[in-house]
């Protein structure tokens, strides 16, 4: 007698996979994949969504601009168009995704969502599970790249009466403009980029932002003395050492925008550059420092409690508000479909600090996991597709692949 376990194994098609498989088909993704079309090596791509870079397309705020110049934020190889602007808008990195998909002939499996990714000891391969508009599948691969990002999926707090509250409350990701908040009282809950670019447009928009800053936060000019903050940062760090650095950036910083403090934005204790090994990122000030001076963007204390048209402050402080935009940030999604421990962590990030956590065992990958934006994606994924192709290629030429052994895992099912 079969049991339902054995009728969903037969219902499953099975698919063998002469290559790795990817998940996620954004910049990571996509760049891991091209490094592999580049080295004639297959692949096959997942991505949830219904487009590549889906984060970016629909996850993300109309006045979104890159936050460093271009060439920092170029895949491998494929630079971006020379009448792009410094800080290519939203769009136009959008568009560029698209030219790179389509100049690599990358074709994503799209709608098909991951829902489970196991090492099989006895065959040694993976078995990555899928759901989509076909139905269930599972495909059988040697090498397994994670490219789904740090950025996967909304955080939203736990905070008391937030259900109950009356008015908007609306993550980040699903904010678009302040058009519609003209004339209203928001709350934006957070103080990173997002929070201070969601406070500015509020303000753009004839909105009365209030922003909740619970910690301690850098804030850098986007550019110094003619040169992006990053550049400038990047040139020193090749002649002096990272304390340093973080020094000369936050005297510069006082000397271009004052002291931040008296503003009611208390400095950390680690420097900017520093803190980004505990995955933390200064806010690089495109217009709020302005705003928050005038007082037009309020700075209030942390959240006790929400009620029906109103917000307690940790001050005990009550301010009446129409409306919440959570900018609270995001996680990885790999602890939830990825059946891994050695490798990754339960946070979602590879255990192993940057530069060395791009590869694990058994075939395990992770591309975009760095904290370190779109140049630490690229550096992973030229060192992911060049490893990939090298044991690929040898296999073809040793001829051992073993594929009587393959057949007979998949024969399983």
């Amino acid at each position: 007698m079969f049991n339902m376990t054995d009728m969903n194994m037969f219902s499953r098609r099975c698919v063998w996979v002469n290559g790795p498989v990817i998940v996620g088909a954004g910049p990571s993704g996509l760049a891991v994949a091209a490094g592999l079309r580049e080295q004639g090596v297959p692949y096959v791509i997942l991505e949830r969504a219904a487009c590549i870079a889906s984060l970016w397309q629909n996850r993300t705020y109309d006045r979104l601009k890159l936050h460093l110049p271009k060439q920092y934020c170029q895949l491998p190889d494929y630079p971006f168009p020379d009448h792009y602007p410094e800080y290519p808008s939203k769009k136009q990195f959008v568009d560029y995704l698209e030219s790179y998909t389509a100049h690599h002939d990358i074709r994503p499996h799209f709608n098909e969502s991951v829902d489970s990714a196991k090492y099989d000891e006895a065959c040694r391969l993976w078995r990555v599970r899928t759901t989509g508009a076909d139905g269930e599948v599972e495909y059988i691969c040697q090498w397994l790249v994670v490219a789904t990002g740090e950025n996967a999926d909304p955080v939203v707090p736990d905070v008391e009466g937030l259900a109950s509250f009356g008015g908007e409350v609306v993550h980040a990701c699903d904010y678009k403009s302040g058009d519609k908040f003209k004339g209203k009282k928001v709350l934006v809950v957070g103080c990173g980029n997002s929070g201070m670019e969601v406070s500015l447009d509020l303000c753009n928009h004839g909105a009365r932002p209030a922003m909740v800053v619970r910690n301690a936060v850098h804030v850098l000019p986007r550019e110094m003395f003619g040169k992006s903050t990053f550049e400038l940062a990047m040139m020193m760090m090749k002649w002096l050492p990272l304390w340093l650095v973080d020094k000369v950036l936050l005297f510069f910083t006082w000397m271009i925008l004052g002291s931040t403090e008296s503003l009611g934005l208390k400095q950390p204790d680690i420097g900017p550059l520093a803190l980004k090994n505990y995955g933390r990122t200064p806010v690089l000030d495109i217009g709020a420092l302005e705003k928050i001076r005038s007082k037009e963007i309020q700075l209030v204390p942390g959240i006790q409690r929400f009620s029906c048209a109103s917000v307690e402050l940790t001050n005990g402080e009550k301010l009446d508000i129409d409306a919440v935009v959570l900018a609270t940030g995001y996680r990885s999604n790999v602890p939830y479909w990825l059946h891994e421990t050695e490798f990754f962590g339960k946070n979602g990030f590879p255990k192993t600090p940057f530069p060395h956590g791009w590869k694990g065992k058994s075939g395990l990958y992770a591309a975009g996991f760095t904290r370190r934006g779109l140049s630490g994606l690229s550096a992973d994924a030229i060192k992911i597709s060049q490893d990939i192709a090298g044991v690929w290629k040898d296999d073809l030429k040793q001829k051992k692949q073993k594929v009587p052994t393959h057949r007979r895992c998949i024969s399983t099912f």
